[in-house]
């Protein structure tokens, strides 16, 4: 499941960005509403086949260590829910990130420096609403 234009003759296709494959996959079970097995999952997200079982496989895993998921048996697989959306899930990202830095306040500076004009006005927003 990458780009979706041609690659040429024997080139390999594009690789996704960091994290992309993820929120694909928190987004399909989200959308489902019920509990998906790794193949369900993976034929709503590519049904040329292009993507494989283990890749699924190994992305839900990662999502049920970080508790973003939860997993129940289901004969020999296991059938994955979402306990948080994408924007929770890079969220999370953004402060397992913030807590790898001993200093807090340089990086934040830094991120709020690097928004548009537009989300600096909603981060705004956010954190008044938080206030009151």
């Amino acid at each position: 499941m990458t780009d979706d234009r041609p690659e040429p003759a024997g080139q390999q296709p594009a690789r996704r960005l960091p994290g992309t494959l993820a929120a694909q996959v928190l987004q399909a079970l989200v959308d489902a509403g019920s509990p998906l097995t790794p193949g369900e999952v993976r034929d709503l997200l590519d049904t040329t086949g292009a993507l494989s079982y283990s890749t699924v496989v190994t992305t839900l895993t990662r999502l049920h260590e970080k508790e973003v998921v939860t997993r129940e048996r289901d004969g020999r697989a296991f059938r994955y829910s979402a306990v948080a959306d994408p924007p929770a899930l890079t969220a999370w990202r953004m402060g397992r990130l913030l807590e790898s830095e001993e200093d807090h306040g340089p990086v934040l500076a830094r991120f709020v420096d690097s928004l548009s004009a537009k989300d600096e006005q909603l981060l705004r927003q956010l954190l008044g609403e938080l206030d009151k």
